[in-house]
């Protein structure tokens, strides 16, 4: 049955990333070739990382230009004129939140796809450093028994068979085999230093992609609460709120660029490392590993001789020839030397365990389990990691943008508030149309005060009619809403009581009664230009 041999095809994303302009700080080109250790490369991928800081820093002079204009361009609006503007502003916060949870549903998928494909390259780095610590095992342990137990044995039989030529030149023809079988595995390569780093890499790997993780997460769910405060900042009302919503913008807005910076620069680092993966490796394994067995292992074609199959068969062959010769020590010598016995079994059981672990070695050292191993890595890293990096320098992207406009109909609404709240403080106490004029103590003297709003309403059908003279006998009573207001204190719970026996208001008079929010200051012009014959028509029930 056919072996299927898998293969590693750099995927598109990271030949366009690759073809990403590189440029050092003097603004020189530079070759796109994975060369961390390069001062010219690394300056390439720091201007690439500065991406995110120009993009702060665009995005601070719009919100700089806008808050000028916001402050210095402020004109005297009438409500009318105001509510459409408003609209619109709650409309830009309303979509920009959308987009920010549109984007922090795209920074999810980035973040677990980034993570993914970094435990898979955990996962590969730990199964080839498993592989290589097994080959290390197996050879020390082999050259071990091979040089202290067989020797061993070999010189007690020197002594015993020392009387018997013929018994001796066997015991010199395994003693040469056996510095053949040192000799063999010693020439494997030391694979305890790429052990050593293996393991290193793989678990500072999983160091920093647990924080990167971890801060990734923290942001989005940061993004998610925003939009949350903002929506209950807007409803409320309440500037307290949406002042600490605009905080907390700027802080998102500083991670977004920042984290927008850090995931180019990672994610085009990767993908020139991606596109020639070999090339590096080859290079960086010269002191550990020949170039010839770097290449067996990373390509693993058939074309490819095995470098150790020659010193694995004449390891094979020396512990089968001296098997063969133990066996006719053992039916020929011990009826002689029955003392012999116990040496010869000896040697017989480390030759035993030397062979089975030769035939071990032999699976280890064969170059499809560590180049499945050294694929899944590629994959991991080149697909899976390469791509929850673009989703999430997309959703940096998105987010910073989105948030740049959240911040500025945040603080528009936050002005809107303010502005409002002036107005009410603008209002006179003494202004009879002030809703807070109604919660003054009630006085009797006051008691029979018309309603300009009555006034305005009853004006046309009562013009030709002279009031009634008023006596301290039959004084008119107190309006009933005036008596309600009076009699809960005021409270603008109260404000929308009807006009109760006085006829059908009209318009004014339910604003001024039934919305006292809807109060402008307008109306206290109207009051104010009363003629004089209106005045001496109402008597001095308005001078108040």
């Amino acid at each position: 049955m056919a072996t299927v041999r898998l293969e590693y095809v750099a995927p598109w994303w990271t030949y366009w990333l690759h073809n990403f302009p590189h440029f050092s700080f003097l603004f020189q080109s530079v070759d796109n070739t994975f060369k961390p250790e390069e001062a010219s490369y690394q300056e390439s991928l720091i201007i690439l990382a500065c991406v995110g800081a120009v993009g702060l820093g665009l995005s601070l002079l719009v919100l700089a230009a806008y808050l000028v204009c916001v402050c210095c361009c402020r004109k005297d609006m009438d409500e009318d004129t105001k509510r459409p503007s408003s609209r619109c502003v709650t409309w830009a916060a309303v979509v920009t939140g959308l987009i920010i949870c549109s984007a922090v549903g795209v920074g999810f998928y980035g973040n677990s796809e980034t993570n993914d494909g970094v435990y898979q390259l955990t996962y590969s780095l730990s199964s080839a450093n498993h592989t290589l610590g097994g080959i290390n095992n197996l050879v020390s342990g082999s050259v071990g028994n091979v040089e202290t137990g067989l020797k061993l044995h070999l010189e007690r039989l020197d002594e015993i068979f020392s009387t018997k030529p013929e018994y001796l030149k066997a015991l010199s023809f395994m003693q040469l085999m056996v510095n053949n079988v040192i000799r063999e595995l010693t020439a494997l390569p030391d694979m305890s230093k790429a052990d050593v780093d293996l393991s290193a890499i793989a678990d500072q790997t999983a160091f920093v992609e647990y924080y990167r993780w971890l801060t990734y997460l923290l942001l989005l769910i940061l993004d998610l609460v925003i939009c949350l405060a903002l929506c209950l900042g807007m409803a409320k009302q309440s500037r307290w709120l949406l002042i600490t919503v605009m905080a907390f913008v700027t802080l998102s807005l500083i991670l977004s660029w920042a984290s927008l910076g850090a995931g180019t620069a990672t994610a085009v680092g990767t993908s020139d490392f991606c596109v020639s993966p070999d090339k590096f490796i080859v290079n960086q394994t010269t002191d550990v590993l020949s170039a010839d067995v770097a290449h067996y292992y990373l390509f693993c074609s058939p074309n490819l001789p095995n470098p150790f199959q020659q010193s694995l068969t004449i390891c094979q062959r020396s512990l089968t020839t001296m098997q063969i010769q133990i066996q006719g020590l053992l039916q020929f010598s011990v009826p002689i030397f029955p003392t012999a016995e116990r040496d010869l079994l000896g040697i017989q059981r480390l030759l035993n365990s030397t062979e089975f672990s030769v035939h071990q070695l032999t699976a280890l050292l064969d170059c499809r389990g560590l180049h499945k191993d050294y694929v899944d890595a590629l994959m991991g890293v080149c697909y899976d990691g390469v791509e929850g990096l673009i989703y999430l320098s997309l959703f940096s992207l998105l987010a910073a943008c989105a948030l740049s406009v959240m911040l500025c109909a945040t603080f528009r609404v936050w002005t809107r508030l303010g502005s409002r709240d002036r107005e009410y403080d603008d209002i006179d106490e003494e202004d009879p149309f002030n809703p807070q004029a109604r919660r003054i103590s009630y006085n009797p003297r006051r008691s029979n005060v018309h309603s300009f709003c009555s006034y305005t309403s009853s004006l046309g059908s009562q013009s030709n009619l002279n009031p009634p003279p008023q006596s301290a006998s039959n004084a008119v009573p107190a309006p009933e809403y005036m008596n309600q207001s009076m009699l809960f204190g005021g409270s603008p719970r109260y404000d929308s009581v009807p006009l109760i026996g006085r006829g059908s208001p009209d318009v004014l008079s339910c604003v001024c009664l039934c919305f006292p929010s809807q109060y402008s200051p307008s109306m206290r012009t109207t009051y104010l230009s009363m003629t004089d014959a209106q005045i001496r028509h109402f008597g001095t029930d308005f001078q108040v």
